[in-house]
């Protein structure tokens, strides 16, 4: 059981990173909602804006002003943070893999890449906090800002809702939670489960052999000296 642990954590921790990445640099975090007035389908993402026309279907992008410009705070904080969760799930997507029993890095010291697969679930729950936070900060300020213009009957055209790019970044912070659960607090339940608990034992055998092989060589040597001085003194 404690050997398949590992593997399933790299399989969410391979698709929470990639939803990650695809969250944050894709176009579609809030777009209009499905009472606007409007003809076309606008996406806002955190770097640019899309508009799909509904009858043609042709797709113009405008990038934002520069990074340096002013940004509403949403989006300058959202930035960060999915930026950073990115960077620390593939840290620790790569570390994990440096864990696994089937990738050829230190074949023989399991207890180090259990204590990697340690370090990589950490990370991984490190890296679903901002993520999380992000997403669904994001999230509440589009609900918040539609709400208050539904409550003070102020209607604009068109209205926004949280998109796909918006649950993705949500999916990918709980699959790195998840991840990271599993390899820190289950691969510890299991630790006396499977072969995992005969590296110790092991360890200590190899070391008794040894010692007992020592202590007959150290015997044999010293029964060849005694004889030897026997013959010696009868002479």
């Amino acid at each position: 059981m404690r050997d398949l642990l590992p593997y399933v954590a790299c399989f969410f921790a391979f698709f929470s990173t990639g939803f990650l990445i695809v969250a944050t640099w894709t176009d579609c975090w809030m777009v209009n909602a499905d009472d606007s007035l409007e003809v076309s389908t606008k996406c806002r993402g955190l770097w640019w804006e899309c508009v799909t026309n509904a009858f043609d279907g042709i797709r113009t992008c405008d990038e934002y002003d520069s990074i340096l410009a002013e940004h509403p705070l949403k989006l300058v904080v959202t930035r960060a943070l999915m930026i950073t969760a990115d960077i620390l799930a593939g840290f620790g997507f790569l570390t994990l893999l440096l864990g696994l029993d089937c990738v050829k890095f230190l074949p023989d010291e399991p207890y180090i890449k259990v204590r990697i697969c340690f370090v990589a679930g950490t990370t991984l729950l490190i890296a679903g906090t901002p993520g999380i936070i992000g997403s669904v900060w994001y999230a509440v300020d589009v609900y918040v800002e539609r709400s208050t213009l539904i409550l003070h009957n102020i209607f604009l055209g068109i209205q926004y809702k949280f998109g796909w790019s918006c649950w993705l970044g949500m999916a990918g912070s709980l699959g790195c939670f998840l991840a990271g659960a599993v390899l820190t607090c289950c691969l510890y339940l299991f630790k006396g489960v499977g072969p995992g608990r005969n590296y110790s034992y092991s360890l200590r055998k190899a070391y008794s052999v040894a010692g007992v092989s020592m202590t007959k060589s150290y015997s044999a040597a010293r029964t060849e000296t005694a004889k030897m001085y026997a013959v010696d003194t009868r002479v």
